[in-house]
């Protein structure tokens, strides 16, 4: 966790489902086809939908819909440049002019075009949304019931809603007032039984998808579900950890831990009463004893780790030294290979033998990406002293030092800077390619 706090900064979508909870919400839907079959050959319409509540919505030869009965006889005149299927009564309708609103059964108009969309009923409230992009709620007479300000809105099931204002993922009763904060957006699209909840005290606790408290609000701190488990510290200032089904697997026994991320390959990094660090596995049960100074997470099968002479080493996942710990400091391995610097403060590379492949020479260095490893060193000529270049993996300056900085190459392109604050993006045989 790295001494984390956790932010309510939810990465997510404006366009968002709710299949848990078996409603759509904030999701742009097809009005003209949903749910139509092209219409039979000779017939006076161009488009006929399927029949919701005895009635269909029909296209004209003038590009308008109506609706049709059972019987086939129009009984909503074809004057919409938009319709959708009746539900609950109530039928979304498009204007001219491109304005959303509802009509019923009989073509009355109920809610007037003015929305820039609107979403179907549920337990009497519509997800309507303003000319300014905001989320608000409708009842069936079209009166505003909660004001359009929220950035992201969801259908109201069980008395609730699940809504975005600012930073905040909140539940709302139909009064808009806040029932719940969660920082788990995401929890209703996957197998997640259970999401954080947080109180007006700023602790967390976790609810099931009932609404109803698996844990109560008692942890300090809780991250994000990540493989399935989220990492907690409670009052006493412990860490442990709780699946997605709210079983705590992990008792809050340790000084630190941290959650198991996907590129940390199934072991979670603890430390200990006396300082030291070690590794779990998703079941609790300790791997690696806590014995090393500090370490870092799994990648490639290998963790870099640091002795009480504070020099940097890397294990493998039984725990074994396989590279030995002499290094100042270290980076961790990434495409075979890893930055190693030495007592006189050079950057070089070994591989996963230990094997020092390109010498120690660098004043600074950048790992290997698609081949080629950002490196810095003196050159004379330049305003700064120290320029940066790039390297292969056999230690071939490629592109030379001559970049004020220089970035990782992605997707065959890098990012660098000259020394008056230019920045370019270059090809791997060094020629600038665009100007930012």
């Amino acid at each position: 966790m790295k001494q984390r706090i956790i932010t309510s900064v939810i990465a997510l979508s404006l366009l968002a489902t709710v299949p848990a909870w078996g409603q759509t919400t904030v999701i742009k839907r097809t009005e003209k086809k949903q749910n139509a079959t092209p219409a039979k050959a000779k017939s006076r319409w161009k488009w006929k939908g399927d029949y919701h509540e005895g009635l269909a919505y029909v296209l004209d030869k003038n590009d308008k819909y109506g609706y049709v009965d059972q019987s086939g006889k129009l009984v909503i005149p074809c004057q919409w440049k938009g319709a959708s299927i009746f539900q609950d009564g109530l039928a979304k309708v498009t204007d001219d002019n491109g304005k959303r609103g509802f009509i019923d059964k009989t073509g009355k108009v109920v809610v007037p075009c003015q929305w820039n969309n609107v979403w179907p009923f549920s337990e009497g409230l519509a997800v309507v949304k303003d000319a300014n992009d905001k989320y608000g709620y409708i009842d069936k007479t079209g009166n505003v019931v909660i004001p359009c300000k929220l950035l992201i809105a969801n259908s109201f099931s069980g008395g609730v809603a699940l809504v975005r204002e600012k930073y905040d993922a909140i539940f709302i009763d139909k009064t808009g007032k806040v029932v719940v904060a969660t920082e788990d957006y995401y929890w209703m699209n996957s197998s997640q039984a259970v999401f954080r909840v947080k109180n007006t005290d700023g602790l967390y606790g976790f609810m099931g998808k009932d609404m109803k408290m698996v844990f109560p609000y008692q942890f300090k701190e809780a991250e994000s579900f990540s493989g399935g488990l989220s990492c907690v510290k409670d009052a006493n200032d412990k860490y442990g950890l709780i699946n997605d089904q709210g079983k705590l697997v992990v008792p809050c026994k340790w000084k630190f831990a941290e959650g198991f991320y996907r590129d940390r390959e199934d072991l979670a990094r603890v430390k200990d009463d006396s300082d030291n660090w070690g590794f779990i596995n998703m079941f609790g049960n300790v791997v690696i004893p806590c014995q090393w100074k500090e370490e870092w997470g799994f990648t490639e099968g290998l963790a870099m780790v640091k002795d009480d002479k504070d020099k940097w080493g890397f294990i493998d996942k039984t725990g074994t030294l396989v590279t030995p710990c002499k290094w100042k400091k270290a980076y961790s391995f990434k495409e075979g290979l890893a930055a190693v610097k030495n007592d006189d403060g050079k950057w070089g590379f070994i591989d996963k033998s230990g094997t020092l492949v390109i010498p120690c020479k660098w004043i600074e260095v950048q790992s290997f990406s698609e081949g080629l490893a950002a490196v810095e060193a003196k050159v004379d000529g330049f305003k700064y002293d120290y320029e940066w270049g790039y390297i292969d993996k056999t230690g071939k300056l490629i592109i030379p030092c001559k970049w004020a900085k220089a970035y990782s190459f992605y997707k065959g392109v890098g990012g660098v800077r000259d020394d008056e604050m230019n920045y370019y993006v270059i090809n791997k045989q060094g020629e600038i390619v665009e100007k930012k």
